[in-house]
């Protein structure tokens, strides 16, 4: 089953069902005839943008962010609002075009890259705080690369 068809699965799974873990969504998969990696499940959950909301009772299930289908992916955002990226001490200072900071931050933050701490965004600039001073350059370079500037 190809990734795309997976993931549609995994999507009418959450429309139907209050799916409280991965372990539960995984043996839903699996009635169903997908067998899936607890790492693949994972990555699905992210790159879905899955999220956790809790119910009247205080119980967890999976579900849809509202804000999903109104935030591209980073890939998508990077190309056409990015203008440069500057580290200072653990700092990546982001600057993109005016009014572009807020998606990209939140797309930094879907990410859940590990080095990073978390995100602050203005208008046009993004102040992005690194867990270590060392995963700057790798940071600014990944961004760069999701935007097509790359280093010269």
């Amino acid at each position: 089953m190809s990734k795309r068809s997976r993931q549609g699965v995994i999507l009418d799974i959450i429309k139907r069902h209050r799916v409280t873990s991965q372990e539960v969504l995984r043996e839903l998969l699996q009635e169903l005839g997908t067998e899936v990696t607890q790492a693949t499940l994972s990555r699905d959950i992210r790159e879905m943008r899955l999220v956790k909301i809790p119910d009247a009772n205080g119980d967890s299930h999976y579900s849809l962010p509202e804000e999903w289908e109104s935030t591209p992916p980073l890939q998508t955002l990077l190309p056409t609002l990015f203008q440069s990226a500057e580290g200072v001490g653990n700092f990546l200072v982001v600057k993109t075009l005016k009014g572009g900071a807020q998606a990209v931050a939140l797309g930094i933050d879907w990410e859940e890259w590990p080095e990073v701490a978390g995100t602050l965004a203005g208008d046009d600039t993004i102040l992005i705080v690194l867990r270590d001073v060392a995963a700057v350059p790798a940071v600014r370079e990944r961004l760069e690369a999701m935007a097509g500037t790359g280093a010269d």
